[in-house]
């Protein structure tokens, strides 16, 4: 632009200034058109050759894919393209994955999906070199055997652990900011996998855990933040052999929360929570 107004100033002072400025400007955006079309072709070519090696036989050419997606996305011409990256690195979670299998083609399908969770939370944190916060990321019938979003912020855009499995492992949402995403744990099983949420703040947006089932491992919200409506846990269900732990958690007790919960032993409430719904 800078360019162009010295230009127009050239040549309005030497007469016919409008016909020059009107040439130079559509110079101009011809060349941006270009420029434009450029990237996007290179992008294009850079997406093609590493998702294929995303579905590579070798673990560790699969693992460059995964790295190299991200940083296509960190340089995307646009948003749009860039969540053509998220979607894709996010649908190598939904592939079939057997969490039991501890032999070496399994050992290295888990390292390579955690490395996914690992690429997708490092860009979700405060001070990352480029932000993904406000994208939209699908993790409908995930399996998680392991992984640690910790101190991410889900600030916008939809996040959908819908159908999830958290089976085995350890599953970090530690610090965790819902700060103006929509959530959705809906149908969610947490079935055997330690999933942790502490001091996890529950500002804004909505999250909602309905309909999620709780019947093994452990889900810890000690020191967790609840603002009022932000959470919902209607339906969702708690069963013996689960562990539940909101002892430490702050604010009005989550809808839905306390309905079936009082009398499980494995439900640990705040004593303020369990007061006011007497």
């Amino acid at each position: 632009m800078f360019d162009l107004l010295k230009v127009a100033f050239a040549v309005v002072a030497g007469g016919g200034g409008l016909v020059a400025l009107v040439t130079a400007y559509r110079r101009q955006r011809v060349g941006e058109a270009a420029e434009a079309r450029e990237r996007t072709a290179l992008f294009n070519e850079r997406f093609a050759t590493l998702t294929d090696k995303l579905g590579h036989a070798e673990a560790t050419v699969r693992l460059a894919g995964v790295h190299g997606l991200a940083g296509l996305a960190d340089d995307a011409p646009s948003r749009a393209l860039r969540q053509t990256c998220i979607d894709v690195l996010c649908a190598y979670l939904r592939l079939p994955f057997d969490p039991d299998d501890d032999g070496l083609a399994g050992q290295c399908m888990r390292e390579v999906r955690r490395t996914v969770v690992r690429c997708v939370a490092a860009h979700l944190r405060d001070g990352a070199r480029t932000s993904w916060q406000g994208y939209d990321f699908d993790f409908t019938g995930a399996i998680f055997d392991g992984g640690d979003f910790a101190l991410a912020t889900f600030g916008g855009g939809s996040v959908v652990f819908a159908q999830a499995r958290f089976c085995l492992g350890r599953v970090s949402f530690r610090g965790v900011r819902f700060a103006g995403a929509s959530v959705d744990f809906r149908d969610a099983a947490f079935s055997g996998a330690d999933v942790d949420f502490t001091e996890a703040r529950f500002t804004a947006g909505s999250v909602d855990f309905g309909q999620a089932a709780f019947t093994g491992g452990s889900v810890v919200f000690s020191g967790a933040v609840f603002e009022p409506g932000v959470a919902d846990f209607r339906r969702a269900a708690f069963a013996q052999g689960s562990r539940a732990d909101f002892q430490t958690a702050t604010g009005p007790a989550p809808e839905g929360l306390l309905e079936g919960t009082r009398r499980l032993k494995e439900v640990l409430l705040p004593r303020t929570w369990l007061s006011s719904s007497r």
